[in-house]
This record gives C-alpha cells, sequence and structure tokens, in this order.
C-alpha cells in the first residue's frame, strides 16, 4: 500500500490528477485501472476519479507502483513537504514593511552588473544560471524576477536547452530544496525585460492564474514609440488575430474574425522628445505582443522593434544612441495577496536608461495622477 498525505501544492486537485503528478513514471491506462477497481481511497472511502482533494487528506493506494521504492509501500504517511518547510524564505531588501495607512507591501528590483544590458546566447551560456537570478522579492508562496531582455520566460523553440528564465528557477528551487517547480504566471517576450512571477506552490499558481483571467494582476510597461502621440492619454481597443508562419508568430490588428480576441490597452505619455515618446502603458489584457501590434498599427511602433516596428528607424536608433533591443520594460505589478496590497517596482535598465539621456525632451504638461486601479 502507497499513502500520500495532501499538501498545499495538490490541494484542490482532482484525484486523477494528483496521481498523474504525483506518480509521473506511471501510465494512464495504470490510474484508471486502480480508480475503477476501487484500490484508491481519500480518507478511508473509495476514491472518485472526479474527487477534489483538500489539504490533510489521506489517499491510501492498495496497489504498487513500479517506480515507487519499497520504503514507500509499507503504509506509512509521508507528506510532500510544503516548499515553505523545505526551506525558509529568505529576507529580501523588495520586501519592505507595510505603510501604516494601508496593507501594502513594497518592492524594487535590485541593480546588478549583468543586467545593464540585452544578454547574448555567449552570455547565457558562459555567465548565466541560478545565481544571477534578480529576485525582487520572495516570499512563501511567490518570487518576483526582474528578467533581462534576449532571455526567454520558458524552453521553446529556437531557445537552447536550460537557457529559459523557467529553467533557471528550477535550478533555483533546487538549490532551495523547493518539492515544487517554481512555475512563471504569466509571460514576457524575449527581448522585454522587467518583472515577472513565478509560483512556489500549486495552490499559488492557480491562484495567479485565476486572478489574471480575472485582470485583476495590474500590470505596467514603459516603451519608448515612434513620434508624439497626439493625445496625452488614451485607450487602444483593437482586436489581436494570432497567425503562425515559419518566421514566426504575428499578430494582426483589427481583424473580424471569430477568433480574433478583445484587447485593450491603456497609456499615458511620460515624456515627449523630439521624435519620440516615453509612455507608461497599463494592460487591461494579455494578449501574445499585444503592445507591441497595438502601437504598431496606430502608426507609433516600438523602438528596437524588430516584427512590427520601422527596421530603418531601429537601424538609426542603433547607430545613434545604441539601442540593440525592443525598448520594452515591465516596470510595475500591483495586486492584492492575503489581505494586503502589493506594489512592485523594476526601473528602466540601464541600457535604456543611456537612450533616453540622448533624447532630447520637449516641455508640456504632465498628465495628472496615473492610471486607475482595476475594480476588485
Amino acid at each position: 500500500m502507497i499513502t500520500r498525505t495532501i499538501d498545499r501544492n495538490f490541494a484542490n486537485m482532482r484525484l486523477d490528477r494528483f496521481l498523474r503528478k504525483a506518480f509521473p513514471e506511471e501510465s494512464l491506462s495504470v490510474f484508471f485501472a486502480v480508480i475503477r477497481k476501487k484500490k484508491v481511497r481519500v480518507n478511508g472511502v473509495v476514491g472518485k476519479a472526479n474527487q477534489m482533494l483538500v489539504e490533510g487528506d489521506v489517499v491510501n493506494i492498495y496497489e504498487n507502483f513500479k517506480s515507487v521504492s519499497d520504503d514507500d509501500q509499507k503504509g506509512e504517511s509521508l507528506p510532500l513537504a510544503s516548499a515553505a518547510e523545505a526551506a525558509p524564505a529568505t529576507p529580501s531588501s523588495g520586501d519592505t514593511p507595510q505603510r501604516p495607512d494601508a496593507k501594502s507591501a513594497i518592492g524594487f528590483a535590485k541593480n546588478k552588473s549583468t543586467w545593464g544590458h540585452h544578454l547574448t546566447g555567449a552570455e547565457k551560456q558562459a555567465h548565466w544560471g541560478a545565481h544571477e537570478l534578480d529576485l525582487v522579492v520572495q516570499t512563501e508562496d511567490y518570487v518576483i524576477v526582474n528578467k533581462p531582455s534576449g532571455l526567454a520566460s520558458q524552453p521553446g523553440s529556437g531557445t537552447r536547452p536550460g537557457e529559459s528564465l523557467v529553467e533557471y528557477l528550477w535550478e533555483w528551487g533546487r538549490n532551495e530544496g523547493l518539492d515544487f517547480k517554481p512555475t512563471i504566471a504569466h509571460r514576457l517576450d524575449q527581448e522585454t525585460s522587467g518583472l515577472i512571477i513565478a509560483a512556489l506552490h500549486g495552490d499559488t499558481l492557480r491562484d495567479f492564474t485565476r486572478m489574471i483571467r480575472e485582470h485583476v494582476v495590474d500590470k505596467f510597461y514603459f516603451a519608448l514609440v515612434k513620434g508624439n502621440l497626439k493625445k496625452d492619454r488614451g485607450t487602444i481597443s483593437e482586436s489581436l488575430l494570432r497567425t503562425d508562419s515559419a518566421k514566426g508568430s504575428k499578430m494582426l490588428v483589427g481583424q473580424d474574425d471569430e477568433n480574433a480576441q478583445k484587447a485593450i490597452t491603456h497609456y499615458r505619455v511620460k515624456q515627449h522628445y523630439e521624435g519620440y515618446d516615453l509612455v507608461k502603458i497599463k494592460l487591461e489584457t494579455g494578449r501574445m505582443h499585444q503592445i507591441r501590434a497595438h502601437f504598431a498599427s496606430i502608426g507609433h511602433p516600438l523602438l528596437g522593434d524588430t516584427r512590427y516596428g520601422d527596421f530603418a528607424l531601429n537601424r538609426e536608433v542603433k547607430k545613434l544612441f545604441g539601442l540593440n533591443r525592443l525598448f520594452l520594460h515591465s516596470c510595475r505589478l500591483e495586486f492584492d495577496w492575503q489581505g494586503e496590497h502589493k506594489v512592485f517596482d523594476c526601473p528602466l535598465p540601464k541600457e535604456l536608461r543611456d537612450v533616453i539621456k540622448q533624447l532630447k525632451p520637449m516641455r508640456y504638461e504632465r498628465p495628472e495622477n496615473n492610471f486607475q486601479r482595476s475594480r476588485r
């Protein structure tokens, strides 16, 4: 008999899904058979495939799995230790005390020597790893990472094995003694830098996935766009349709197609420059390439954008200002977590600040206040 006590990573999960996750080396037919033959009991009661498990449930499996050692089949309760039990969260400079007038935690990205420029493939191979992760904050439930431009969020085509943010987080998790592989709750394009959330438990991942789907995680970006916008604040509300080709995926704007997805981008101008605008952007939806496709569609593509941008201008700004990457940076995350309002900030990396310093500002009155927060 095999016994497992459900911990937080597997809470609120169906019994059949738990079996697949807990014993990945076994075939699906094995799980179907033990459930059908009533060889799985939850708290002493015959379990059903669609039964939802809660933390503390005891699952007994009256079958010997080949992937489980003899010592593990003696019937003892062997809880899957939570990440908090395996490795207490270390203090971070980003986990600052909350404000007395509001339950809020504020975090800031650190300045690391390797985070001042776009990462090349050689640099990722030679110098990069878990030790270089810029953890803005580490809590018992999640970490927030400052991702550099040039680093893919997750493995995929065109990315070498071991050279994505997710894989570096897995390495970090192993070093920390975590039993759950840290998993990102959303993505950033490879050329985009800035803040990204990674969950340290299964239930945390499900919570963040739901929050992002319900648009209660506010995500802000800085972008430098071509030309000067007519309005100092505005909203781009145009559907996006994904197309795939040998050259890669791309989003078409404003297509009358049943597969097109609603996309809404809010922006306000932070500073007008001669020939360019620095804009702060708030996403209401989070579609692939949303910011890049939306601003290109209104005639103000992002600088350094090799897919939607002005290629002649990209060559010019590379020569004039040394811009070797997409000028798009995830600068702030805001959300409510366990009764506290969380705010995490990440200033522009050095290579983008260096570009701004070379631009000529234009005098104008800045829009008042910031974006309104999403309704909770």
